[in-house]
């Protein structure tokens, strides 16, 4: 049982760059691999990354690969999304959720979810 509140969302014009965080709460936010996962209107909810407890591994859809890098400072029960060169394909509702599993690109691997911030990136 984790809860998860996600911020920094907001309006960037294309190639600017934003940081998200996702602020646990609950159970010990390190025994989590923590995922991003994004959704635009019309699209079904999609993976951008994760990040293992440890935070040594990342993992990324080629989407943001290279763009897009995740973080996190357990002390802080807080992780991190940098998203760079944003394109205006990146426009969507961004959400952070957390799963005792190793690792998971599915949304249905994830149990905990946050409820999501807007990026909005313009032309």
């Amino acid at each position: 049982q984790v809860q998860l509140v996600e911020s920094g969302g907001g309006l960037v014009q294309a190639g600017g760059s934003l940081r998200l965080s996702c602020a646990a709460s609950g159970r010990t936010f390190g025994s989590y691999t923590t995922g991003w996962f994004r959704q635009a209107p019309g699209k079904e909810r999609e993976f951008v990354g994760r990040i293992n407890r440890g935070g040594g591994l990342t993992i990324y859809a080629d989407s943001v690969k290279g763009r897009f890098t995740i973080s996190r400072d357990n002390a802080k029960n807080t992780v991190y999304l940098q998203m760079n060169s944003l394109k205006p394909d990146d426009t969507a509702v961004y959400y952070c959720a957390a799963t005792a599993l190793l690792g998971g690109s599915r949304v249905g691997d994830f149990g905990s979810w946050g409820q999501g911030t807007q990026v909005t990136v313009s032309s």
